[in-house]
């Protein structure tokens, strides 16, 4: 008898070197894919899906600068990248605690956001989790 097994997508890490990829194409929200490969906006969509708790940890070690890029690819990319969506769960919330609870948040980062995004849990995610 052959076991079958159940087919899970690869799972990415969370971690500095995925940020750092990232980052590293934040200056490119103009290009369709946001200068990532089809292969990694597929691959990387799944990090839209982690919560909240999994992402702290490591924006604690991300400088300020990193996370306003990070928060502004998020928000692109959910609008425009296949599989990207999260609502009340997207990354860009965490982000932007991070940034408040550093006391560096830039009052015109929530303008920009909200030009950029229909979802209507950014920059500071749902109501009932803020109580």
């Amino acid at each position: 008898m052959v076991d079958v097994g159940v087919w899970q997508p690869d799972e990415v890490p969370l971690n500095a070197a995925t940020l750092a990829r990232l980052a590293a194409v934040a200056d490119l929200l103009d290009e369709p894919t946001l200068g990532l490969s089809e292969q990694e906006v597929a691959r990387f969509a799944v990090l839209m899906k982690y919560r909240s708790d999994d992402w702290s940890p490591l924006l604690t070690n991300e400088t300020d600068t990193q996370l306003i890029r990070l928060a502004k690819l998020f928000t692109v990319a959910e609008m425009r990248l296949p599989g990207w969506e999260a609502g009340a769960r997207s990354p860009v919330i965490r982000i932007v605690a991070e940034l408040r609870r550093r006391n560096v948040y830039p009052k015109e980062l929530t303008a920009w956001i909200k030009a950029h995004t229909t979802n209507r849990y950014l920059p500071h995610g749902s109501l009932l989790d803020r109580l």
